[in-house]
């Protein structure tokens, strides 16, 4: 990878990913936080259902578009947690960066989480 890319991967928080729509099957972009966390890139987002998620769930292969401190369209796939106790895990470590950590449980139970694995890279 990079030496670019990586450091933007590790020091830039904000993102656009796009993903496959799960019903219309076209492109559908959007702009996201992602978390850096013990070498691993993580997708989350408030309680709630999430539209790229279920993209996700239906289609794992998406873009990753670096925007900040680089610039980059990274072919990726996500690994969706689903384990209430691996969710946790993470959250606990995602959510205090948010002001959030109080809401662990909230977002264990109804939170979208997604592990990214960058192909080819």
């Amino acid at each position: 990878m990079d030496a670019l890319v990586a450091d933007a991967l590790r020091k830039d928080r904000l993102v656009d990913i796009t993903t496959t729509g799960r019903r219309s099957g076209a492109p559908s972009r959007k702009e996201i936080v992602f978390h850096h966390l013990d070498g691993e890139i993580y997708l989350t987002g408030i309680p709630g259902r999430r539209d790229w998620y279920a993209n996700m769930l239906a289609n794992p292969a998406f873009t990753f578009h670096l925007k900040q401190s680089a610039t980059a369209d990274l072919a990726a796939r996500a690994h969706p947690i689903t384990s209430e106790q691996e969710k946790r895990l993470v959250l606990a470590e995602i959510l205090p960066s948010m002001n959030r950590a109080h809401e662990l449980e909230k977002w264990v139970a109804g939170s979208p989480l997604v592990r990214v694995e960058f192909l080819d890279q």
